[in-house]
C-alpha cells in the first residue's frame, strides 16, 4: 500500500514538473500593459487579468480576417472567467486607420495595439498573423500557436477538429495542464524591418523603384491591386515593405504566382511563373533591408480597365437581375438560375466575356449559358463565359468568336457557399463584340464528363477516365479547363492518334481555389485526332486537408462535398463550312462489337445504380443532381416524357461509344 502511494505521489510530481516546464516560459514576458493605449486611444485594461490572450493580427492578412470574429467570440465567452484578450498589430504596412477599419469590420470589442517600432513582435518573437500567446499574470507563456485548425493558406476545412486555443483557455481556468502547449502558427509572415544594409559593391544595390516594382508589375499587380482578387495591393513601397518576407515564402512554395500546369507539357497563353532571376532580385532586395531607391526610377503602373481584366471596357453589360440575391449566413444553397434577355435582334459574335461576382466571398462559381430560341442551329453546350476563383479573362484569337443566335436568352447559373455572414450578390457579365465581317472561325464549347463513379472511403489516388471524340474536319482545339471539387488531386489530358498518345496538359497538383483556363499558344489541329483522353484523380484520404469526410463514399454531385470529373474545351471551326467528321472509324471486328455491347451494359448499370433512387428502373428529374437536370437530362430523355428508361440510356451510350 505504501509503495503504491509513493508511486502515485512521484507520478503526480513528474506530471506537475512536466506541466510547468512545458506550459510556462522560462523568461516571463514583461509588458507594461497599464501604460499602453489601443488604436482608439483607450487605456489597456489588462494589467490585473489572471489570463491574457495576446494575438498578433494583420489588417489585410486573409487568415487574420477569417479569425477576427472567432477571436471576438472567445473573448466574450471567457470574459467573466478572468480571461482578457488583446490584439497587437506589428505590420509596417498597416496604418492605424487600417487597424481601426479591421476592428470595425469584425465588430471587435477587445483592444488592438499598434506596435509601431515592432518591439512587441521582437519581445514575443512572433512570426505570423494570426499567432496567439496565452500568458498568466506573471507573464509566463502557457500556450503559443494557432487558434484552431480550420484554416490554412489556401485551405478551408468544412469543420475544425482541433480547438487549440479554446482547449488551452479551458484547461487553464480549470487549473489543469494545457493539453498541447505549442502548435505551429499559420498565416502571413510578419516582416521585421531593419535598417538598409547596402552591399559593398554599389552596382549590386537592389531598390524597389528600379528593380522590384517592374517585377511586381509584371507578375503580381494584375491581381494585387485595389479592387482585385488579391487580398492586398503591391503597388506602393510602404505596402510592399511589409510583405517582403511573405513574397519570398509564397514564391518558394509555388503558391504565387498561381499556376498549376506542368511546364513539361504544352505551352499556354498567360502562364504565370516567377523567373529564377526575378526571384534572385527579390531575395537580394530583402537581404539588403528593402531600400526604396530614387523616385525617378519608378515605372508607371500598368493600365487596367475599371474592374475589367481586359484593356478596354466591355461593349455591353448585363446583371443577373435587378435586385440582389440574399445569400444566407449558413446552410446549403441550391444552384440558382437567373434568365436575362439581352434583346439581341440579330446574331452577335462574342470575342470575350467576363463575369464579375457581386460578392466574391460567397460566389463559388458562376457560368453564363446561352439558351438559343427554338429552331436555331446553335452548336456546343451554349457556353458564353464563367467565373471561378483564379480564372482570368482572355480574348479569343483574332478572327475567332462565339455566335449567339438572335433572340437568345442568357442563363446565369450561380453556386453560392455561405461564409457565416448574410450577404447580397448581384453578379454581372460584360461582353466584347467582334465585327462579323472579321470572323473567320466560330468557337463552340464542348464538355467531357464521367458521372459514373464512386470514390471509396480513404482512397488516396482514385482515377476516373474521361474521353471526348468525334471532331469535325478542319476543327482545332483552343484550350481546356478541368473541373473537380475538394477531393480533386490531379488532371492529365492526352491526345490519342491511332496507337500514339501524347500528353497535352498535366496538372499534377490540382487546386480547387485556382481553376485555370489553359489556352494553347498554338491551337491543336483535330483532323488526325481520334480522341482526347483524360485521367482525373481524386484524394479521398484523411491526408487531404480539404477533404470534407474521408469516411464517405463519394459520387457525382453539384455541391463541393460531392465530386465532378469534368473538362470544358473550346473548339474552333471555319465559319460557314459544313462540320464533316474528320476521320472514318476503322471497321469494327466481332470482338470489338462484343466489347462495345459490354461497355454499353456497364454504363446502363452504373447510370441506374447512381441515379435511380427508388430502384424502379426509371430515372425522373427529381432523382438527379441539379446540373444534370438542367443540362444533361434532356440529352438522354429522347422522347421528352420526363422519364429516362433503360432503352434511352442504351441509345445514348451507343451513340457515344
Amino acid at each position: 500500500m505504501m509503495h503504491s502511494l509513493v508511486r502515485k505521489m512521484m507520478f503526480s510530481l513528474v506530471i506537475c514538473v512536466f506541466w510547468v516546464g512545458a506550459n510556462a516560459a522560462a523568461e516571463p514576458i514583461a509588458v507594461p500593459w497599464a501604460d499602453m493605449r489601443d488604436v482608439g486611444g483607450k487605456s489597456i485594461s489588462l494589467a490585473d487579468a489572471k489570463w491574457k490572450v495576446v494575438c498578433f493580427l494583420g489588417a489585410e492578412c486573409p487568415l487574420a480576417r477569417l479569425y477576427g470574429s472567432r477571436l471576438e467570440n472567445l473573448a466574450n465567452e471567457f470574459s467573466d472567467r478572468d480571461v482578457q484578450v488583446v490584439g497587437i498589430n506589428s505590420n509596417p504596412q498597416d496604418s492605424v486607420a487600417d487597424v481601426k477599419r479591421y476592428c470595425e469590420e469584425h465588430e471587435l470589442s477587445f483592444s488592438i495595439i499598434k506596435d509601431l517600432d515592432q518591439s512587441l513582435a521582437r519581445q514575443f518573437r512572433a512570426t505570423r498573423t494570426p499567432e496567439v500567446f496565452v500568458l498568466d499574470a506573471a507573464g509566463r507563456i502557457h500556450y503559443q500557436g494557432r487558434i484552431d485548425d480550420q484554416y490554412e493558406p489556401g485551405i478551408s476545412r468544412a469543420e475544425l477538429t482541433a480547438h487549440d486555443l479554446r482547449n488551452a483557455i479551458e484547461a487553464l481556468v480549470a487549473g489543469r495542464p494545457v493539453p498541447r502547449a505549442k502548435t505551429d502558427a499559420v498565416g502571413c509572415l510578419i516582416t521585421i524591418v531593419s535598417q538598409p544594409s547596402p552591399p559593398d559593391d554599389p552596382s549590386k544595390l537592389v531598390t524597389f523603384t528600379r528593380d522590384v516594382a517592374p517585377i511586381l508589375n509584371q507578375h503580381c499587380v494584375e491581381c494585387h491591386r485595389e479592387g482585385e482578387i488579391g487580398p492586398f495591393a503591391l503597388t506602393d513601397y510602404d505596402e510592399v515593405v511589409g510583405w517582403g518576407e511573405m513574397m519570398l515564402e509564397v514564391i518558394d512554395q509555388r503558391r504565387m504566382p498561381p499556376w498549376h500546369a506542368d511546364p513539361q507539357h504544352g505551352k499556354f497563353v498567360g502562364a504565370r511563373r516567377m523567373p529564377k532571376e526575378a526571384r534572385k532580385t527579390l531575395v537580394a532586395w530583402v537581404e539588403q533591408g528593402m531600400p526604396e531607391g530614387d523616385a525617378k526610377d519608378l515605372p508607371p503602373q500598368p493600365k487596367w480597365g475599371d474592374g475589367w481584366q481586359l484593356p478596354t471596357s466591355p461593349d455591353a453589360e448585363f446583371a443577373m437581375r435587378h435586385r440582389p440575391f440574399i445569400v444566407p449566413a449558413d446552410g446549403t444553397v441550391e444552384y440558382q438560375y437567373f434568365v436575362v434577355d439581352p434583346k439581341w435582334e440579330e446574331d452577335r459574335w462574342i470575342r470575350a466575356a467576363q463575369v464579375i461576382p457581386g460578392d466574391a466571398a460567397v460566389v463559388h462559381h458562376a457560368i453564363i449559358f446561352v439558351r438559343p430560341p427554338d429552331g436555331s442551329n446553335a452548336q456546343g453546350i451554349g457556353w458564353m463565359g464563367g467565373y471561378v476563383p483564379g480564372q482570368r479573362t482572355t480574348l479569343l484569337p483574332p478572327g475567332h468568336a462565339r455566335r449567339i443566335p438572335a433572340g437568345s436568352k442568357l442563363v446565369f447559373q450561380m453556386h453560392y457557399t455561405p461564409n457565416g455572414h448574410e450577404t447580397q450578390d448581384r453578379t454581372t457579365v460584360g461582353v466584347w463584340f467582334s465585327d462579323p465581317s472579321l470572323v473567320t472561325h466560330e468557337v463552340t464549347t464542348r464538355v467531357a464528363l464521367n458521372n459514373h463513379f464512386e470514390i471509396p472511403p480513404g482512397a488516396k489516388d482514385y482515377v476516373v477516365d474521361v474521353r471526348l471524340e468525334g471532331f469535325a474536319r478542319e476543327s482545332r482545339l483552343l484550350g481546356a479547363m478541368p473541373h473537380m471539387h475538394l477531393r480533386g488531386k490531379s488532371f492529365r489530358l492526352d491526345v490519342r492518334d491511332r496507337e500514339n498518345k501524347e500528353t497535352l496538359l498535366s496538372v499534377p497538383h490540382y487546386d480547387f481555389n485556382w481553376q485555370h483556363w489553359y489556352q494553347l499558344e498554338s491551337p491543336l489541329a483535330l483532323n488526325n485526332v481520334d480522341a482526347l483522353e483524360m485521367q482525373v484523380s481524386f484524394d479521398n484520404s484523411a491526408e487531404n486537408p480539404t477533404n470534407p469526410d474521408a469516411e464517405e463514399f463519394v459520387t457525382w454531385g453539384d455541391q463541393t462535398w460531392q465530386e465532378m470529373a469534368v473538362a470544358f474545351f473550346d473548339i474552333a471551326h471555319p465559319r460557314d463550312k459544313p462540320r464533316v467528321a474528320a476521320r472514318r472509324q476503322r471497321k469494327r471486328t466481332p470482338q470489338d462489337e462484343l466489347q462495345r455491347r459490354q461497355r454499353i451494359e456497364d454504363e446502363v448499370v452504373e447510370f441506374l445504380a447512381q441515379l435511380d433512387k427508388d430502384g424502379d428502373g426509371v430515372v425522373i428529374k427529381d432523382e438527379t443532381p441539379e446540373a444534370f437536370r438542367r443540362f444533361g437530362f434532356r440529352r438522354v430523355d429522347h422522347n421528352r416524357d420526363g422519364r429516362i428508361e433503360r432503352s434511352e440510356i442504351e441509345a445514348e451510350a451507343a451513340r457515344r461509344l
